[in-house]
């Protein structure tokens, strides 16, 4: 369940937070490696090339942030960014590239659950799907892993400057009758470019009422 608070805070305030320069916290291999802090985390998830870095670097409003790259699989830990030390935004490993060695995509599974089954920090995971593709079977055995281990999550929809309307509403459909199925999806879906910048405030606003920095009621 999402906490809320009852501080009031204007959407002046609100952009503030996103024009602080996000910072580095680290980047984590092992179990051991999870920082400390007692402050909520957010991640975002999605197959190897879906754009995860390239949304980030966009709703924190630097280019560079998060690395991007041509090369799918190329985040191999999790990778920690703060804005004001209120809240972690955690970028997962990519799934779902095949040509990644089976080394590296059992110690990326053996992090990515001791993570998600053991940290109580976690406070939602954002799945990103690819809107030229909708939902596909190993974006749905994520959903059902979250499911399966309690912990909240929405999915986000990215890309979608590349696809026509018509089929971005078809895309929309399908994923909100999958959302219905699952139990710890949360029934908002969200669509975003991350050139054309669409949908961006409203992943920022989400991610500010996730780490109670915004009531859940704020408009």
């Amino acid at each position: 369940m999402e906490k809320t608070t009852q501080t009031t805070i204007t959407p002046e305030d609100a952009v503030k937070v996103f024009l602080k320069p996000c910072q580095f916290v680290n980047g984590v291999a092992r179990e051991d490696q999870l920082p400390t802090n007692d402050v909520p985390e957010i991640a975002f998830i999605g197959r190897s090339n879906v754009g995860k870095s390239s949304l980030i670097n966009a709703v924190v409003g630097q280019n560079n942030i998060a690395r991007t790259s041509k090369t799918p699989g190329r985040t191999q830990q999790l990778n920690f960014f703060t804005l004001d030390e209120s809240f972690y935004i955690v970028d997962f490993p990519g799934y779902g590239y095949a040509k990644a060695s089976k080394q590296h995509i059992n110690t990326w599974n053996k992090l990515m659950m001791q993570y998600l089954k053991g940290r109580i920090q976690l406070t939602k995971c954002f799945i990103l799907i690819d809107s030229r593709h909708g939902v596909m079977k190993n974006d749905e055995e994520m959903m059902t892993l979250l499911d399966d281990v309690a912990v909240p999550y929405e999915l986000v929809l990215t890309k979608t400057d590349k696809v026509k309307a018509a089929y971005l509403e078809k895309v929309k459909r399908e994923t909100q009758d999958i959302i219905s199925k699952h139990a710890a999806c949360y029934p908002v879906l969200q669509a975003t470019s991350a050139e054309k910048k669409t949908g961006i405030d409203e992943v920022r606003l989400r991610i500010l009422k996730i780490a109670a920095i915004l009531p859940e009621d704020h408009n």
